[in-house]
């Protein structure tokens, strides 16, 4: 959990500095990185979600 609050307020600045650098430069390779960092990093977040509703799910206390 440390290590996701740590990186993805570190990631969220990287898309916005990309989407930036697009919009001053208009090269569309710093649009193309900030929408493929968008991508791995919700699909990472979604994969960290699922798995801890999975622990959830085992370890329910009977």
């Amino acid at each position: 959990m440390l290590l996701l609050r740590i990186l993805i307020p570190l990631a969220a600045i990287a898309i916005i500095v990309g989407f930036v650098a697009y919009a001053r430069t208009r090269e569309r390779r710093y649009l193309m990185f900030a929408l493929r960092l968008l991508q791995i990093v919700l699909g990472l977040t979604l994969v960290i979600f699922a798995l801890l509703f999975l622990e959830r799910l085992v370890f329910v206390p009977m």
